[in-house]
């Protein structure tokens, strides 16, 4: 995982227009990263021309007026400017007590402001506005519970490496440790679950902590950073909030430089391993898309002919009909990567941590493969499995500086005969595909037909948002991705309910794509009421629920380790209905339950752009997730599908 690399020549364009973002939204996410941050950031002059007016075409109230050198405001003030020179467009939120004298000047902004109907769900729209657009999400809630109810985003974030800055309210600094209404130590709650946060205890210090805030969410690892803001600090009526405006030339962080070049040497030393490797296998994680080192990672992988897995979060990383992609690994993975990973003699690790979700049984885990590990986080070298060339940097330059070092040594033409190995690989494709048995008359629908219709029928550039479970996996197994960021999910913290939220914030950052939420029954509930966000914000992503009336993946586990005993799993297919209440919240909402209704239904959904389109598909509540490795057990105890397929090596 990488920071943003770029020029600050171009300005995006400043607009409440929603065509208006969506092509400078276009236009900005085929940048490199660091240009992405910094051509929203510009040079000062081009700071302080960014937020001219307000919505209404008003004069922003935090304009300098003309003619006149310095500037008066306050702190509420100060920080919505300051968000504003960051290039922030929108704000995911609610407003409270605490945090209220930061929402009155947001009315003058250009900035938009969504309002959600839970702080979880502005936490997780954030998230998803940052997978799709490589710029940090920012969320804004009050002081007490609402702090609490971000925690869970927060975590999700800093687990899955999602640049993101979140915003809360704190009552007045003098009340600080008296337990206070809605008060609660948020920097200590936060510490373990953010990058950094921060307390502020002056107004004269906000443009500053907003600076350091989006640059260290969006460089080295990215990852959420959380300001707290005291309400005496930010209320107009309180001298403490008054402050002399200024803008921060530069970030000054000492101890904070990521490194964002690898050693010469172990490049080299890593250019020498794959030359004398016949088994080699890329293993390709989040820190590519976070990289923007999607072009690099191909360019390496077809010079040396090495087939490349790709985790989940690097779904759409590597595109999945290349001839090199052997698709996902791990406990859900297809036979293929999985098993190509136990089999390679070189393990090029690119921006992956080596989740235990991949590894299994740690000591049984490519036993025989030496291991390249590249990441931008020193911390992640050697923390699970001891790699024989570690190499600290971007992933971007050092698979350039890789493939450079590799042409110095010949190339293509130096690299050794693979036919072997191609030839094992394509063996285990043809002999253990992805598979599912087909639905009999009147039998309830198939999960991965349901996905693959909705594949099918969705534009290849659509970006596709899961919740976590059985729906999830199936989604990643059989969507077939050839894109990057088209594929967002919760992965290291797995976090159901994120599905609904997530495509909100993906879809107001990507208007100009299809934006379709797969949810599970399970996962749907949790965060459902976020569906009156998007309706009444008109944000028009679609769902699709997989209702299989259980908690899948738990009925699973419980049907595979638990003698079938099924404790506390059945939901019901009919509590809630599923199209009344998709309706209730101001959607369009259609029911499938046979499959000659598929397509025609989900052709009805696309065609729907103006408004959040609900449809529920009824599923097998047996289907089980196949490959499966299960829990503890080496990679090498794969089970594929026992009822119309092979398992085991």
């Amino acid at each position: 995982m990488r920071p943003w690399r770029g020029h600050a020549e171009a300005q995006r364009p400043r607009s409440s227009d929603l065509g208006a973002r969506t092509a400078a939204a276009c236009a900005v996410t085929d940048l490199p990263a660091r240009e992405v941050v910094l051509v929203f950031r510009g040079d000062l002059e081009q700071r302080r021309r960014i937020s001219g007016t307000a919505r209404d075409g008003r004069e922003s109230v935090t304009e300098p007026k003309q003619g006149t050198d310095k500037m008066n405001m306050n702190g509420g003030q100060a920080l919505i400017r300051s968000l504003e020179l960051e290039g922030v467009e929108v704000v995911f939120g609610m407003p409270g007590g605490a945090i209220l004298p930061v929402y009155d000047p947001i009315i003058d902004s250009p900035i938009r402001h969504i309002l959600v109907r839970h702080e979880q769900g502005a936490g997780h729209m954030a998230e998803g506005y940052a997978h799709v657009t490589g710029r940090p999400g920012v969320c804004m809630v009050t002081s007490g519970p609402a702090v609490t109810n971000i925690v869970t985003p927060l975590c999700d974030a800093f687990m899955d490496s999602v640049p993101l800055v979140a915003i809360t309210g704190q009552v007045p600094f003098a009340a600080i440790g008296s337990d206070a209404f809605q008060e609660c130590d948020t920097t200590g709650i936060t510490q373990a679950v953010t990058k950094h946060n921060y307390l502020v205890t002056e107004a004269q210090e906000i443009p500053r902590i907003i600076r350091e805030a989006f640059h260290i969410a969006s460089t080295g690892r990215p990852g959420p950073v959380l300001v707290d803001v005291p309400k005496n600090i930010v209320d107009p009526n309180n001298p403490d909030s008054q402050m002399e405006w200024y803008w921060p030339e530069s970030v000054d962080l000492p101890g904070y430089k990521p490194t964002l070049k690898g050693h010469p040497k172990k490049i080299r030393e890593a250019a020498e391993l794959i030359v004398a490797s016949t088994r080699p296998v890329i293993y390709a994680g989040g820190g590519i898309l976070n990289a923007h080192a999607a072009e690099a990672l191909r360019e390496l992988a077809e010079m040396c002919d090495i087939p490349v897995v790709t985790t989940l979060k690097a779904r759409g990383a590597f595109p999945d009909d290349h001839p090199l992609a052997l698709g996902m690994p791990g406990m859900h993975g297809n036979y293929t990567a999985v098993t190509a990973i136990q089999r390679s003699d070189l393990l090029l690790a690119l921006g992956s941590r080596f989740d235990d979700r991949v590894t299994g049984k740690l000591p049984a885990f490519a036993p025989d493969a030496k291991v390249v590990h590249v990441d931008i986080d020193p911390a992640e070298l050697g923390k699970v499995r001891q790699p024989d060339v570690p190499i600290v940097g971007d992933a971007r330059l050092v698979i350039e500086e890789l493939v450079a070092v590799l042409g110095k040594l010949g190339g293509a033409e130096a690299q050794p005969d693979r036919s072997y190995w191609r030839s094992q690989l394509s063996g285990w494709q043809e002999k253990y595909p992805l598979t599912y048995q087909q639905s009999e008359p009147g039998e309830a629908l198939k999960p991965q037909f349901v996905l693959e219709r909705l594949r099918d029928s969705a534009p290849e550039d659509c970006i596709v948002v899961t919740g976590v479970g059985q729906h999830q996996m199936w989604a990643s197994q059989y969507w077939g991705f050839k894109h990057p960021y088209t594929w967002v999910s919760s992965g290291g913290l797995g976090t159901m309910g994120f599905a609904i939220p997530a495509a909100i914030g993906a879809k107001v950052g990507r208007p100009d794509r299809m934006v379709w939420a797969i949810d599970g029954d399970g996962c749907f509930q949790m965060t459902a009421q976020e569906m009156v966000t998007a309706a009444s914000e008109r944000i028009p992503i679609k769902v699709g629920i997989l209702n299989n009336a259980y908690l899948g993946m738990v009925r699973q586990w419980q049907e595979m380790f638990y003698d079938e005993r099924y404790s506390e799993v059945y939901l019901s297919p009919d509590l809630p209905d599923y199209v009344k209440w998709a309706e209730a919240m101001g959607c369009v909402a259609f029911r499938v339950e046979a499959p000659e209704e598929v397509e025609p239904i989900v052709e009805k959904a696309n065609q729907i752009d103006d408004r959040p389109v609900v449809v529920e598909f009824r599923t097998d509540s047996m289907e089980k997730v196949y490959p499966m490795v299960p829990a503890g057990h080496s990679n090498d105890d794969i089970v594929v599908d026992p009822t119309h397929g092979e398992g085991g090596r």
